[in-house]
This record gives structure tokens, C-alpha cells and sequence, in this order.
């Protein structure tokens, strides 16, 4: 079959993205599941949002952490070994959560096995896939792909949130679960390779002219510590990881963990804001695929000055909008769903411009990291503030001005600052 597809006239490399896509939207499936679980483990166990919050903290750390070594992971076990691997984990760790009973199992399940599981088939491998199969619309792949975030909340989260209502949480982590041993896993072992050269093929948009693809490193754990070595002694990648580290807590570590328990709080249904954030994956399917195409074609310094504003401007009023329960959600899911993945496409852009293409990928990834140790910071932070101030209005504010930071960050990217001594007075 796999054979057959590759000598039709659709290129193999989009068979390879639409894959991909089903692996990371599962992965972003279960990603988004906290801010559902979050109400029903304090139910059930009567564990405080902190507690919980350190949890999912420890799974979005290692899933940062676990990015800057997928390409190593990757180059020694293969993509579609990978992957595969990493979905049975996932699958088998949800399913274990069902019977857990003490916090530290919560820790171990949640924080550690998922967290490093999905870390191997996060965001990075977009890049992967981008550099290794295609030549031209690198950009909107990448938007694609990251759109399989947006995605994934979109059918996962209204489905959980609704199963919870009806039959309970643990019945919910099964369908999760299944799905992703029985559908994806399958999926990704039938059709999944990793170079389009095992099946004589180029890659999209190569031709005679274009540069061969960098050689695979002898020891890609070894090449990824000396590409951060190397990265992080220059200025653009601090300001990358910066404002990376704002974007993940803006959006996975707040919003994806404590915006249906910030719902409650306003006596707002679990169903109204799962209901918000499959909304907001719906404008982000858009606003992902849109910002790939847009890098093709615009600075992508200030798409994110736009994204990073608006995103910031819209958490700033999100207390009241939640308040008034009226017009001001929808205008706060249309501007931030539309930039939640959206960040992504001009941040890869950006880092192949300063660092190269051969190592873009893994430059990205570990900036993705710094997203992770941001969306750690805002779950545990955001449950704290709760806990302390009976309030997410403190976690809101803090948010968007961090947002606006990022704003400003974004636009110093690539620019060289020369300071001149002031000329003497006459």
C-alpha cells in the first residue's frame, strides 16, 4: 500500500504530514485533558488546584524537556517507531490513571510517563517533518501541523467534557486511551517513514538545484546539547526562548489547565467551557494554517508582535468577559484562538533565518522547551494564585501583561542594537 501511494501523482511528503497531523492531534488530545479532570481529581480525591497544578506542571516540563532530544530520539529509533512507542505509552499511562489513588501516583502517571511519552511527538516533530520532506511550503506545513493542537481540543474536549457529565472521568481517560493504542498507534506504524529516499523518492518541491539535506549526525544526543551550546551564546535565541517561554504560559499552562475552572468560578458550566476552548480551537485551525501561509510571505517578526499583543490585550479583559458571560467571550475566543498555534510558524521561520536550516530543527526545539517551562510556571502559578486569593483574576493580569512583554520581545529579534557614544557638545 505504502509502496503504491508513493508512485501516484500526490506526493508522498503530504501523506507523511496528514499522519502526523492524527499523531499530534492525539497528543494535543490528551494534552488539553486536565483543564477538564482538574474539577472532577479535586471531587474525587479532594486534592487542592495547587496540588493538581504541580502535576500537570511536571508533565509540561518534560515535555519541553523531552523536545530538544526528539530529533535524536528520532534519528536513532526512527519516526514511525516513535511515535508509535510514545501513543501505547500515553495510552497505557491514561489507562492506569483510572485505578490510581494517592497523588504520587498522579506525579508518576501524569507528570512523568506522559510528560516525556508526548514530549517525543510535540511541536518539534513539525519541524522534523517540514525539513526532512519538504523543500517548498515549508511554512504552511508547520502551520498545519501545529494547527493539530487547535485540533485536537476541538474534538477531544467538548466529547471528555461531556463523557465526565455523564459517566464519569475515568470512563473518559479510557476513550482517550483507546483511541490512541487502537486508531493512531496502527496508523502511524503502517504509513509513517522517515526520509522520502526509502522510497526513491525526493523531496516535495526539490529539484536538481536544491542543497541535499544535511548528513545525520554520529551522535545526535551529543549534536543536540552542542547545538544549544552554540545557539545560546547568541542574542536571538534568548529572545526566542523568551518569548516562547511567554507564549506557553499564556496558552497550555493557563488557559489549556484553568480555563474551565475558571468557568466554574463564574458559575459557568464544565460543558460552556470546554465548549470556549473547542471555540478557540476552531479560530486556531484558521489562525495556524493562516500564520504558515503568512510566514511564506511576511516579516515574521511582526506577526508575532501582533499575535503576542492581541493574545495579551484579550487576557487582560478575560475576568470580565467571564463576568458578563456575554459578547466579550466570543470577542475573546475569536482574538485568541486565532493566535494560539499561530506563534508557531514565524518562530521556526525565524529560527532558521538566525541559525541555519540543518539545525533549525533543534534549535526550535529547544526553544520549545522554554515554551514548556513557561506553561509549567502558569499551571502551578495560576492554581497557587487561585488557592491564595480565591481568584484567577491575578493569573489573568499577570498573563496579559507577560503578553504584551512578548510583544515588544518579538520585534527585537534579528535586530543588531549599536550603541554610540553621544557626540560632544559644540
Amino acid at each position: 500500500m505504502v509502496r503504491a501511494l508513493a508512485r501516484s501523482r500526490v506526493h508522498y511528503a503530504w501523506v507523511v504530514l496528514v499522519v502526523t497531523f492524527l499523531v499530534m492531534l492525539m497528543a494535543a488530545g490528551f494534552r488539553s485533558t486536565p483543564g477538564v479532570f482538574l474539577k472532577p481529581y479535586e471531587t474525587t480525591f479532594g486534592w487542592s488546584p495547587g496540588l493538581i497544578g504541580g502535576g500537570i506542571a511536571i508533565s509540561l516540563l518534560l515535555y519541553g524537556a523531552g523536545a530538544p532530544f526528539a530529533a535524536a530520539i528520532v534519528e536513532r529509533v526512527g519516526m514511525r517507531r516513535t511515535c508509535a512507542f510514545a501513543l501505547v505509552a500515553v495510552a497505557i499511562a491514561s489507562a492506569l490513571t483510572t485505578v490510581m489513588t494517592n497523588a504520587w501516583e498522579f506525579y508518576v502517571l501524569w507528570g512523568l510517563v506522559i510528560g516525556a511519552a508526548t514530549g517525543a511527538i510535540a511541536i518539534p516533530l513539525a519541524a522534523i517533518v517540514a525539513n526532512r520532506w519538504f523543500v517548498r511550503r515549508r511554512g504552511l506545513v508547520v502551520g498545519m501541523l501545529g494547527a493539530s493542537f487547535a485540533a485536537g481540543q476541538l474534538i477531544f474536549l467538548p466529547l471528555l467534557a461531556r463523557v465526565v457529565d455523564e459517566y464519569g472521568w475515568r470512563t473518559a481517560t479510557m476513550v482517550v486511551s483507546v483511541t490512541a493504542l487502537c486508531v493512531v498507534a496502527p496508523l502511524a506504524l503502517v504509513f509513517l517513514r522517515d526520509r522520502p529516499e526509502q522510497l526513491g523518492l525526493r523531496r516535495y518541491g526539490e529539484t536538481e538545484d536544491t542543497p541535499p539535506p544535511a548528513p545525520a549526525a554520529a551522535n545526535p544526543f551529543r549534536y543536540a546539547v552542542d547545538v544549544f551550546r552554540d545557539a545560546s551564546k547568541k542574542r536571538d535565541f534568548w529572545l526566542l526562548a523568551s518569548a516562547f517561554f511567554i507564549c506557553g504560559a499564556t496558552t497550555n499552562g493557563l488557559i489549556g489547565t484553568h480555563l474551565i475552572a475558571a468557568c466554574a468560578d463564574h458559575g459557568l458550566s464544565a460543558d460552556f467551557g470546554a465548549g470556549m476552548l473547542a471555540t478557540i480551537g476552531i479560530f486556531n485551525v484558521v489562525g495556524a494554517t493562516c500564520s504558515g501561509w503568512l510566514t511564506d510571505r511576511t516579516d515574521p517578526r511582526w506577526l508575532l508582535f501582533w499575535y503576542y499583543g492581541l493574545r495579551g490585550l484579550s487576557l487582560l479583559g478575560l475576568n470580565a468577559a467571564l463576568s458578563d458571560a456575554g459578547l466579550t467571550i466570543a470577542v475573546f475566543v475569536v482574538f485568541y484562538g486565532l493566535d494560539w498555534v499561530a506563534t508557531v510558524p514565524p518562530t521556526v521561520a525565524l529560527c532558521r533565518e538566525s541559525f541555519g536550516t540543518e539545525r533549525a530543527s533543534v534549535v526550535f526545539a529547544w526553544v520549545f522547551a522554554s515554551h514548556q517551562v513557561g506553561a509549567a510556571f502558569a499551571a502551578w502559578g495560576a492554581g497557587a494564585s487561585r488557592g491564595w486569593f480565591d481568584s484567577y483574576l491575578p493569573a489573568f493580569m499577570f498573563a496579559g501583561t507577560l503578553g504584551i512583554a512578548g510583544a515588544v520581545i518579538s520585534l527585537l529579534i534579528g535586530r543588531r542594537i549599536v550603541w554610540r557614544e553621544p557626540s560632544p557638545a559644540i
